[in-house]
């Protein structure tokens, strides 16, 4: 089930508020363009700046809507390890297909104590999880031998791993002993490469804008035909950079914001681009026929 390009899909916010109705919008585009699947409340999402109630509703929102089209994974993490549990258990009653667990931040935990957590919360449910590391963001990451031990819990299904070390997944895919465990990109200029030593796909930023792109690439690396995923990584390449010219997803959605699908606003102490950033941004959208 969680393979493929799957969408790290944005909040779309309108006078501070939850923009529902660009978000049908936005999921309608991700099921016609064939994405695999769709993150609600992942870091794209902007979950730190939801309240608890917003975070829950728009997780509730996105599997009703979505109605099995495509699975839909629920960012739940927290650094409070009974908060992230009340959220997974949420995501778990309203329907989702799995969900997300960011490794916690600030507080940074032992190893001993990042295991403890996610031991914690898979005991606490029966839905799939996946762990997700991403230490530019938490200022903690995710030993592989910690994963791998992890791994030995039946519903943590896989891991997101956005570290930017290549040898940290592969050290990840040495040490899992189970056949069903997917390692899942985090960082769409490294899907490729991380899926040339085993892994199964990517949690994409870049599929907001471009999402038929990233998952013919993606299908064609599961398929083993390199050759064409590396014409399309290739091409996509300036698309991957520009999204993170700026913090995460202030780039993503200046993009949608151009290219007419949400209204461009985001949760302070996030904030739109600079002026030169955004004429860079249009640029590369031009050059892709976006705008």
């Amino acid at each position: 089930m969680f393979k493929g390009a799957i969408v790290a899909i944005v909040t779309p916010i309108k006078e501070n508020k939850i923009d529902y109705e660009s978000y049908k919008k936005l999921i309608d585009f991700q099921i016609k363009k064939k994405t695999n699947g769709i993150l609600v409340t992942g870091c794209t999402g902007e979950p730190a700046t939801l309240s608890y109630e917003e975070h829950k509703g728009i997780i509730k929102f996105t599997v009703e809507y979505v109605n099995k089209k495509v699975p839909v994974i629920a960012g739940t993490g927290s650094n409070n390890t009974i908060e992230a549990i009340e959220l997974t258990e949420y995501a778990e009653k309203v329907g989702a297909d799995a969900a997300l667990l960011i490794t916690p931040y600030y507080n940074k935990p032992t190893q001993k104590g990042l295991f403890l957590h996610y031991k914690e919360i898979a005991n606490a449910v029966s839905i799939p999880l996946i762990l997700y590391n991403v230490p530019s963001r938490t200022g903690i990451s995710i030993a592989p031998e910690t994963v791998a031990e992890l791994s030995e819990i039946k519903n943590i299904v896989g891991i997101k791993e956005a570290s930017g070390s290549l040898d940290q997944v592969s050290k990840i895919l040495t040490l899992i002993k189970r056949k069903d465990f997917v390692v899942l990109s985090g960082d769409d200029s490294l899907t490729l490469p991380i899926m040339s030593v085993g892994g199964k796909g990517v949690v994409s930023v870049a599929s907001n804008i471009v999402p038929l792109e990233v998952s013919k690439m993606v299908e064609y690396a599961l398929k083993g035909d390199f050759e064409n995923a590396r014409k399309l990584h290739l091409k996509l390449f300036p698309i991957f950079k520009i999204l993170f010219i700026e913090t995460n997803p202030i780039p993503v959605k200046t993009c949608l914001s151009l290219m007419g699908m949400i209204n461009p606003e985001w949760r302070l102490p996030l904030c739109g681009p600079s002026n030169d950033n955004v004429e860079k941004i249009k640029k590369t959208l031009k050059e892709f026929g976006l705008i």
